[in-house]
């Protein structure tokens, strides 16, 4: 790298300002586009949700901030600081003052190559180091002026920049793959989970003829809790049901399958949470919420999300207990017979589509304790139901492993971008050609060509 050197942004651009400081008026149609940090993308401008100005307003900004084709764009305020893109819009336009204009002076510094030294994490750490700001966090132009970049040879730039451009579009490409798995991942699950539910999994056990009754065991299990049942179980409402249930099964309730606990169940201040040492996991609606110092609950347990705000999240609507717990009352609590039973059930509910039982006005409604008990599911007989758990934990631990991997290469492609930067501005992505100009003598003969060159006169300011 003996033919770098470093200078200050301001030595090696033309101009660095910002946008109007001042939030004019703007809506989704209009006569020039409007820029803010939110359309400011590592790939480029993102224009799909872009407002508009009118003429008058973008005159008065674009006097103070010319952006043109191929300048260089960079958030400077708020949390997104540190993105820089190329201007690739052949329009003028105008901006917030949340983003920076850099115009590189062509004869020294190449477009590209300052946009990939912006993002690198030597430039990120230089930049953001001196930020100010309580509320929002911010760079002053000054700051941008005044921070020093590495310069390389001009056609080393190139080199440089032209590499980037070409391994960066496979880091992100490779990616996008990655960002494919999760959902890939779910719906995996959701399929192995509807398969056992309806009798698919375990199609060939029956037709080995390894049929069971599962009426006589729902029958064994409300005669055993008649004793503890303050009031006979639901039947299922078939209204919104349309599967067929495989021979030996029956649809059946989930109150008929398991005992609703919800009575038991118990609120607890946050503030009350905080002094506790945390022992035993706290349950809401979205899982475990925190730790308390004491318990409720202490057995094998199904818990089921009542508020509607909860449902098509990413996360599975009813998920498992073991052992000492508290719940809220925004979970309602099962308990099925045994823990095959319990295991099964939580399969049966994970990704149940609940919306046609809910009550209430839209946004708050719920599933309520009684809508919950007529819930409709599909039982099997014991034998049967055993082998399905035993087949759906094997294949969601393939599931699981598949997803470790994918964290861990998500992880590394996340490595792979700063980690290309970083090494481009040591000096040691591209060979150097000692034929290339050296930056510094580049810098000197360019200085010295501004020096001469005749000063603008500026115009008589108008009243």
């Amino acid at each position: 790298m003996t033919s770098w050197v470093e200078a200050d942004l301001a030595e090696v651009c033309t101009l660095i300002t910002d946008g109007t400081h001042h939030s004019p008026p703007n809506s989704a149609c209009g006569d020039f586009k409007y820029v803010t940090a939110k359309n400011i993308r590592p790939w480029g401008l993102d224009i799909n949700d872009i407002t508009y100005v009118d003429a008058e307003t973008h005159r008065g900004i674009y006097a103070r901030c010319p952006v043109e084709y191929g300048d260089v764009l960079y958030i400077k305020d708020g949390v997104t600081t540190g993105i820089a893109a190329l201007n690739t819009l052949k329009e003028p336009f105008s901006m917030l003052s949340s983003v920076a204009l850099l115009k590189p002076d062509r004869m020294v510094l190449d477009s590209s190559y300052l946009k990939h030294w912006l993002n690198s994490p030597g430039a990120y750490r230089s930049m953001t180091g001196e930020m100010t700001g309580t509320a929002i966090k911010r760079l002053v132009l000054k700051q941008i002026r005044a921070t020093r970049i590495q310069v390389a040879p001009l056609p080393e730039q190139k080199r440089i920049a032209d590499k980037l451009d070409s391994v960066l579009a496979r880091v992100d490409a490779c990616r996008d793959r990655l960002d494919r798995i999760p959902a890939l991942l779910k719906r995996f699950r959701q399929s192995i989970l509807a398969a056992a539910t309806s009798g698919r999994l375990t199609e060939d056990l029956r037709q080995s003829g390894a049929i069971g009754d599962a009426g006589a065991q729902i029958a064994q299990w409300l005669k055993e809790r008649s004793n503890t049942d303050k009031k006979p179980p639901a039947d299922p409402d078939l209204t919104h049901w349309d599967l067929e249930a495989p021979l030996g099964w029956i649809i059946c309730s989930v109150s008929q399958f398991a005992e609703c606990l919800d009575r038991l169940r118990v609120p607890i201040k946050r503030e009350l949470r905080k002094n506790s040492s945390g022992l035993y996991p706290y349950y809401g609606a979205n899982g475990e919420v925190g730790k308390i110092d004491e318990y409720i609950f202490d057995d094998e347990l199904v818990l089921v999300t009542e508020d509607e705000t909860f449902y098509g999240r990413e996360k599975p609507i009813a998920y498992r207990s073991s052992g000492k717990c508290w719940v809220n009352n925004h979970a309602h609590v099962l308990r099925a017979p045994t823990k095959t039973a319990n295991d099964y059930l939580c399969f049966a509910l994970m990704y149940y589509k609940v919306i046609p039982w809910l009550s209430g006005t839209t946004g708050r409604a719920k599933l309520t304790q009684q809508a919950l008990n007529t819930l409709p599911i599909a039982c099997p007989p014991g034998t049967e139901m055993m082998e399905i758990v035993r087949r759906v934990e094997t294949l969601f631990a393939f599931a699981d492993r598949l997803e470790a991997r994918y964290a861990a290469a998500r992880k590394q492609a996340g490595q792979l971008t700063p980690a290309l930067l970083a090494k481009a501005f040591r000096g040691e992505l591209v060979p150097q050609d000692p034929n290339d100009e050296p930056a510094a003598e580049l810098l000197k003969r360019v200085a010295a060509s501004r020096a001469e060159a005749p000063k603008a006169r500026r115009g008589r300011k108008s009243a």
